[in-house]
């Protein structure tokens, strides 16, 4: 219930304090899930102090707890171990201090942990987080690799010593983390999102060393592997050794086995590439060499061709067959030219001997009348009547005599 209060009536720290005391005593007890980040048993007291977290958002609580309560799991639970607990929540009012008053509690076992696990895979998966389409390809030849590992760890040695001596002149970007207890899940994420953030960064490597599934078990966190989803750098998990399957394996772009593993599929190996780039090189020479062998063999068969062996030998060829044609012309030509001049000169002597000049040569004479028409037929003049006489060498006149 909501408490009326005003700048002239205000509640005292005190009176606060208790309503949220009633408040929270109202409250059952709940069971509560957590990692235990610090443990204080001190010897001959009766109360054991607990500090559970919640590893995924950040979040501790104080647990207090009879001693009896806690020696009946002091053999499996210590610091960084999960626990189940079965507590009521108390307001500490003098200091205005909520915690836990655990009357249970339950270590969490690898078996529950594993289903849980598999619980949390299912429902990733049904989003599509672990989808084989979202795998961004790792680049040939990255600049700047960002790591994500612990400080000072065999995973760190492992990858950069691996990767340098694959090529020497790959570049860094470390983040050192917790790699497993309570901190290492923010730190890993913040890590994840700072290397991200750098444009330079080419691909980004989150390495661990081998350990059991509790220690492995800040890589199958859900806020991790949906930081690892978002990112838009290519990451590659390489967590524990290949039996380890931490679900960061399955949204991570490439798994690799073991953080050598890594080196080695994300940094191409310098002599490798030496050599095939020499296989390539000596192979692209070899097919040079066959192209310019074949196109020679084709060019000198082409010119051992007689066209081209001896190209004027057409030329002279037809030349010849050239100049027996014109010759045969100039022949049929000449020959059609004295057939014709024969055959003109016939004509022109049967024109001449059929010529009225010729006939008058032979003594014939031409009578004309006035209007100059020849005279045919006797009856054609009249008694008297003057007429033109034509002869070969001239004319002269004549008259009709009856």
């Amino acid at each position: 219930m909501a408490v009326n209060t005003s700048p002239e009536s205000p509640l005292p720290v005190g009176e606060v304090s208790r309503l949220i005391g009633g408040w929270i005593d109202r409250l059952g007890a709940v069971w509560v899930e957590g990692q235990i980040t610090q443990l204080s048993r001190r010897p001959g007291a009766g109360v054991v102090f607990l500090t559970l977290r919640d590893p995924s958002y950040d979040v501790s609580v104080s647990v207090t707890c009879y001693r009896q309560v806690f020696d009946a799991v002091a053999d499996v639970v210590s610091e960084g171990a999960r626990v189940v607990v079965l507590a009521k929540p108390e307001w500490y009012a003098p200091r205005g201090q909520l915690s836990l008053r655990a009357a249970e509690i339950r270590p969490v076992g690898v078996g529950e942990l594993l289903a849980r696990l598999e619980q949390l895979k299912k429902a990733l998966t049904r989003e599509g987080l672990f989808a084989p389409e979202r795998k961004k390809p790792l680049p040939f030849l990255p600049q700047l690799v960002g790591l994500v590992c612990g400080r000072a760890s065999a995973a760190e040695r492992d990858v950069l010593e691996n990767a340098r001596h694959r090529w020497p002149a790959v570049r860094f970007e470390v983040r050192n983390v917790a790699v497993q207890g309570v901190h290492a899940v923010p730190q890993v994420v913040q890590a994840v999102k700072e290397l991200d953030a750098i444009e330079d960064v080419d691909v980004i490597i989150v390495a661990r060393g081998g350990g059991s599934v509790e220690d492995l078990l800040p890589f199958s966190d859900e806020q991790l592997i949906r930081t690892v989803a978002e990112c838009r750098t290519p990451v590659v998990s390489a967590i524990g050794h290949e039996p380890d399957n931490p679900l960061l394996d399955h949204v991570a772009d490439v798994r690799a086995s073991t953080p050598t593993d890594a080196a080695k599929k994300v940094v191409p190996d310098v002599g490798e590439e030496y050599e095939r780039v020499r296989l390539l090189r000596d192979r692209a020479r070899r097919c040079v060499a066959a192209l310019v062998e074949r196109e020679e063999r084709g060019l000198a068969h082409a010119l051992a061709r007689p066209s081209i062996e001896d190209p004027h030998r057409m030329i002279d060829e037809r030349a010849d067959h050239v100049a027996d044609l014109l010759d045969r012309g100039r022949r049929c030509l000449r020959h059609q030219l004295d057939r014709a001049d024969s055959e003109l000169s016939h004509t022109h002597a049967r024109v001449v001997a059929l010529s009225p000049a010729a006939t008058l040569k032979r003594g014939y004479a031409v009578l004309q009348k006035a209007d100059g028409h020849a005279v045919r037929d006797p009856g054609e003049v009249a008694a008297g009547e003057a007429l033109r006489a034509r002869v070969s060498e001239g004319e002269f006149s004549v008259r009709v005599d009856t």
